[in-house]
């Protein structure tokens, strides 16, 4: 107060306006010698003292209080040392500062801070982080950390350099995400992240930032595991290193790979970003028996470029599953002795509307010596040559075997004229590919055949099945029962219905899937259906007619008036309609009585034993 008092007498200056609008309170002891030349001019002056209790406003949101340091000062360089002081629930400590001034100005700072943080919401300098969620969201943090500082200006107090430096320890830090994250490994969300014991370590200049940090984290208040992370910022080009143990449940559906909880993994990930480009350098998982390493993984604006290499090696039931690697060169190479295409029908069935691969068009070759099918079928000999451009296959010839003179054959084709691609699955087993599909649910043996013309966004299509069961099916077992048609729903469950052929006729646009016909002829029942399927709801109506009914009918053929009104005794009942519709899981079936068959029907039945034959 005394300083201020005397201020009136100085000229207007910034140590004015520190001193009347800066300093709040405190004590100062001060010595000053004052030099001059021979002509009584200013020439240098020396000042040592003391300063205690000091208050200091630096901004509206920054305010040290109680702040105690020694100082020397001349006309060239102010030393000050043993600095403690206070900010807010940052404690200050055991510092010193150099400042030296000539031709341009060089301040040096060292000291330590004590950091402790329970969640306080009061606080001035809180304000300035408002803008940095993460640092937002911490409601507990306890560190001592100690701090160097070195900045250099030119006369115009521009910065010339500046550097920054600290290392110390993280006690421990709680953060609770007002938003919660996804684990992108896991799927799951991340409502709280906590760091303990982590030795902290960092530097930022003009030119490069690092930081480094190991310990030991937890999320969602859950067990604690190690990690170490060093991330390096050099202009534009920003390099992560990370190395943490995991426990959560990973799953890849593609490989059919499945890490239960509570199981410990190591990843190992050195990232690289330049702009909007990542090149993930490396990256390495493993956990007991089960390695995944991928190489030179490249993404810019969140498409795929390129690829090195991909390595893969996992279990399951303790029995290995998948040992195959993948390189990107002039064509894409995919190798191995075991793959697990278990899952595979139910990805293909995804409709996905990622366009990350659009970047791909190169030709592809496949060789597998073990393939596991769904059902615990095994595929041998897999090979495929084929061509993907802008991430979809365009052509493909491929061939494997099941073993026992049954064999899977794929084959695609584009026609540039007409921009359709022609598709072809023949297999001598149906289950394997047919899983991802409840109505086919307890269809057994037979053949199949499956062509599609694709275009954009639609397809035509064809099923054919032949010579198959349908045993134990919930669907067909309840339809024959509501029918009161017992012995064929104790067929049905025990031994199985058996079909000549199976026909399917259908389009699909996005996500709607149009059945024009489904048409099933066998020695007991026959089955003419047709409806539509979207994500909300299945609906299909048909017909069902009892073989020996039918039989009776055909033979009549062409008495067309005798088939419509039969006159003899007990032929008065010749079927069932049907109708089945409802959301997923929720489907209802009614059905009808009739006395008469649509000579459309009759007419199916007919053309299908004409080619039969």
């Amino acid at each position: 107060n005394q300083l201020k008092e005397l201020s009136s007498n100085l000229k207007p200056s910034n140590f004015k306006s520190i001193l009347n609008n800066k300093i709040l309170d405190g004590n100062l002891n001060s010595e000053l010698e004052i030099y001059f030349n021979e002509d009584n001019l200013f020439e240098n002056f020396i000042a040592r003292g003391k300063v205690s209790n000091l208050d200091l406003k630096i901004s509206k949101d920054i305010k040290l209080v109680k702040t105690k340091f020694n100082f020397f000062a001349d006309r060239s360089d102010i030393l000050l040392q043993n600095i403690n002081t206070n900010l807010d629930f940052i404690q200050i400590k055991n510092g010193d500062l150099k400042l030296s001034i000539s031709d341009k100005i060089i301040l040096e700072s060292n000291f330590k801070t004590n950091i402790a943080y329970k969640g306080e919401k009061d606080f001035e300098i809180l304000n300035i982080i408002k803008k940095y969620t993460l640092l937002n969201d911490i409601q507990d943090l306890e560190a001592e950390i100690s701090n160097n500082i070195k900045l250099i200006l030119d006369k115009t107090y521009k910065v010339k350099s500046f550097r920054y430096s600290n290392n110390g320890k993280v006690k421990k830090s709680f953060l609770n995400f007002k938003k919660p994250i996804n684990d992108i490994i896991s799927n799951e969300e991340i409502n709280n992240l906590s760091l303990i014991n982590s030795d902290l370590k960092s530097t930022f200049d003009t030119s490069n930032n690092k930081i480094s940090i190991s310990g030991k984290y937890s999320l969602n208040k859950g067990e604690e595991h190690k990690f170490d992370l060093t991330n390096n910022n050099v202009k534009n080009l920003n390099n992560l290193l990370i190395n943490f143990q995991y426990k959560n449940k990973i799953k890849i559906d593609i490989i059919n790979y499945e890490k239960p909880k509570g199981k410990l993994a190591d990843f190992k990930i050195d990232l690289e970003k330049i702009n909007n480009s990542l090149n993930f350098k490396n990256i390495k998982f493993s956990e007991r028996n089960n390695f995944m390493e991928i190489n030179n993984l490249r993404f810019k604006n969140n498409q795929f470029q390129s690829l090195k290499n991909i390595s893969i090696k996992t279990e399951n039931n303790k029995k290995k599953n998948n040992d195959f690697k993948i390189q990107f060169k002039d064509k894409i190479l995919i190798k191995g002795s075991k793959f697990d295409a278990t899952n595979l029908p139910k990805i293909l069935n995804q409709k996905s509307e990622t366009k990350i691969l659009n970047k791909i068009n190169k030709d592809i070759e496949i060789d597998f010596s073990n393939i596991i099918a769904p059902l615990s079928e095994n595929i041998e000999s897999f090979k495929l040559l084929g061509r993907i451009e802008r991430g979809k296959f365009t052509k493909i010839s491929s061939k494997g075997s099941f073993g026992g003179e049954n064999f899977l054959d794929i084959t695609m084709k584009d026609n540039k004229k007409n921009n359709k691609k022609y598709l072809e699955i023949y297999s001598d087993l149906t289950r394997p590919l047919l899983t991802e599909y409840n109505f086919f649910k307890g269809l057994t043996g037979g053949n199949l055949l499956f062509s599609s013309v694709i275009e954009e966004n639609r397809s035509t299509s064809k099923l054919m099945i032949e010579n198959f069961k349908v045993i134990n099916a919930p669907g067909m077992v309840k339809l024959l029962s509501l029918a009161d048609l017992g012995g064929l729903a104790d067929l049905a469950e025990g031994e199985g219905l058996s079909f000549d052929i199976l026909e399917i006729k259908m389009e699909k646009s996005d996500n709607n899937l149009k059945l024009n016909e489904i048409l099933a002829l066998g020695p007991s029942i026959s089955v003419l259906m047709e409806g539509y399927q979207d994500p909300n709801v299945t609906s299909l109506r048909g017909t069902l007619v009892p073989a020996k009914t039918l039989n009776k009918m055909i033979s009549k053929i062409p008495v067309i008036g005798d088939i419509v009104i039969p006159k003899e005794v007990g032929e008065g009942l010749f079927g069932i309609s049907f109708k089945m519709k409802g959301p997923p899981g929720k489907i209802k079936t009614t059905i009808n009585p009739i006395r008469t068959i649509t000579p459309r029907f009759i007419q199916k039945i007919m053309d299908r034993k004409k080619r039969t034959k």
